[in-house]
């Protein structure tokens, strides 16, 4: 979601401009790995690290809430491919913050947890 919104016709500076935005480590994580070290990149880690951050440090109560989240899912048949997507939906769940995706793995989880998701219009 982000990679493709920071790519898209959106200028990165515009996340700053939403004053009830927050990340968490795994967020600035997946969008940092999308990135070669260019300026540009350099400009946005500088923009994102000036955002506010949630479980940071990130306590272990959230890596076995993601855990948790993880293996529920497979005893309920559902198939989360990726255990960072758990990671952060338990940081989500744990502050109570919306998760704002592009990514099925969020809707999923969404199903069985009390986690709170909203889609981008595009």
């Amino acid at each position: 979601m982000w990679v493709d919104w920071i790519r898209g016709p959106e200028d990165h500076r515009r996340v700053l401009e939403m004053s009830d935005l927050v990340i968490c480590g795994p967020i600035l994580q997946e969008v940092m790995q999308g990135f070669e070290q260019t300026a540009y990149a350099m400009t946005l880690r500088t923009a994102m690290l000036s955002l506010p951050r949630i479980a940071d440090p990130m306590p272990l109560e959230s890596f076995l809430a993601a855990a948790e989240i993880y293996s529920d899912g497979r005893r309920r048949g559902y198939t989360i491919r990726s255990t960072v997507d758990c990671l952060i939906a338990a940081v989500a769940i744990e502050h109570g913050a919306t998760v704002w995706h592009k990514d099925r793995d969020y809707d999923t989880i969404a199903r069985f947890t009390p986690l709170r998701v909203v889609r981008p219009i595009r």
